[in-house]
Formats: C-alpha cells, structure tokens, sequence
C-alpha cells in the first residue's frame, strides 16, 4: 500500500492532535501533508513541519490528492466537503450532529469527490452494528429495545450520533422507520411505554470518550450488548485507516463503514 497523505482540520483540537500524532508516528502509511486551524489560532502547527494555514483552499492548493480529514462541527464540515470537491480532495468526515439536510450536502459533494462519512469511526461498534439485527429478529417483537449513551461533559450534541445510528439499526431490523419510533426524552407523565418506540438515553459527565449499550429488555430478562471506547485513538486510528481507503475510491456516493469493511 502506498503512503496517504492527509491534511487535518481542527488540528490542536481533541481529535485534530490525536490524528496528526498518529499519522506521524506511522510514515510508512501516512505523511502529514498539511493542518489547519481557525484564523488567529494558527501559531501552534509550526511543530507539525508541514504546510499550515486557516484556509482549505489555500492548503489544499498545496496538497493535491491529500484525503481531507475533518472532526469539527456540523457547519464547518459541510463548508470543508464543498471545498474539497472542488480541488478533488477526498475526505474523511467523522463530525456529529448533522442534520438530514447536512448530510444531504455531503452527498452532493461526494458526486465530485469520494467522501467517507460515520458517526463512529470505531471499527468495533461497526462490527456489533453488522450483529444487532440477527438479535432483534431472534428475540422478536416481545423486547423492548432501548438505547443509552454517555460522553463527556463538554460534547455539544445529544443524543450522540453513534446512539442515533444503533437506533436506527435497531428500528429497520423491525422494518420501521426510526423517526416514527424513536423517543430521545421522557419526562413527565407520559403513560406507558408503547411496544414499538425505541428510547434513547444521554448522559453527560467527566472525560468518558464514548460508552453506548443497546438494551433487550424481554419478559423475564434483559441482555445488555455495551460498547466502550479507552481514548480517542480508537476513533483516530478508524479514521486513518477509513483515509488510506476512501483515497483510493471513485466519486459518486457518500460512502460509509459498511462499505470499507466489507
């Protein structure tokens, strides 16, 4: 495999720094070609030896073919996709919290250019996202399927889009559509649960990088299937490997974990 070359958003941020020591703690698969900040909080990506800046375009100008990897927000990943498209830059994002309509604008850039998008760039919970919906139709209709998620106190959206995204897993192994399922709160006097919603709990507190636990709760018993994540390598390492892959696809589709695992 050649070496990919990557160009980092948010590169002093959480994510952005873990992905830049990563990449350069492993030449013989990444090259850091480039990071970026916002305007005025540059000075810091002086140590990472390579080209720097707070605008895409200008970088990537200088970075032909560098796969795009971008854990920002919502907003400003969707602004960072239109950009790459245009300099035919491939990008990874692993942004939470779109929108619908976001989303939607990722997959009008990945007409131009490949783009790699998940909520989770763990490749564990996207392996247990392959084996939920075996349970689901093995235990039938008789359990109720509950989600809960904890994260640390300063993550901006809730609930995440990892629990999102087992919710959605959980509803189409019933053949239902999550939307017209899913409750994100309770509170209050509500009545009874119904059958068929599916409830998604946040929890927010500490430094916890990411726990997720799907529950099956049936007459009698309950099986709990729970994903955690030690540090943010997990995600770092997900996202490297999702770089090196999606550089390597044709433009047409907003591809996703699914496709590079199988």
């Amino acid at each position: 495999m050649s070496v990919c070359d990557v160009v980092i958003m948010g590169a002093m941020g959480r994510m952005g720094a873990t992905l830049a020591r990563l990449a350069k703690a492993d030449p013989d698969n990444y090259r850091l070609v480039g990071a970026l900040e916002r305007s005025g909080c540059t000075d810091g990506l002086a140590g990472l030896e390579c080209t720097v800046g707070d605008d895409l375009a200008t970088v990537l100008a200088k970075c032909p073919g560098a796969v795009v990897i971008d854990f920002t927000a919502p907003q400003a990943s969707v602004a960072s996709a239109e950009i790459a498209a245009k300099a035919g830059n491939p990008m990874v994002v692993g942004t939470t919290g779109l929108t619908p309509e976001q989303t939607a604008a990722l997959a009008r850039s990945a007409e131009k250019t490949p783009i790699f998008f998940a909520p989770n760039m763990s490749v564990g919970l996207n392996v247990l996202l392959t084996v939920l919906p075996d349970l689901v139709r093995k235990l039938g209709p008789a359990y109720n399927l509950e989600v809960m998620e904890i994260h640390h106190n300063k993550k901006a959206d809730a609930p995440s889009g990892t629990a999102i995204k087992l919710g959605q897993c959980l509803a189409a192994a019933r053949g239902q559509d999550y939307d017209a399922v899913k409750r994100h709160t309770r509170d209050g006097i509500i009545g009874p649960r119904t059958q068929d919603e599916i409830g998604v709990a946040a929890l927010r507190g500490g430094d916890v990088v990411g726990d997720h636990t799907v529950y099956f709760f049936g007459p009698g018993e309950r099986i709990e299937v729970t994903h955690r994540v030690g540090n943010r390598e997990t995600f770092a390492q997900g996202a490297l490997r999702a770089a090196a892959w999606v550089g390597r696809q044709k433009p047409g589709k907003l591809y996703a974990m699914a496709d590079m695992l199988a």
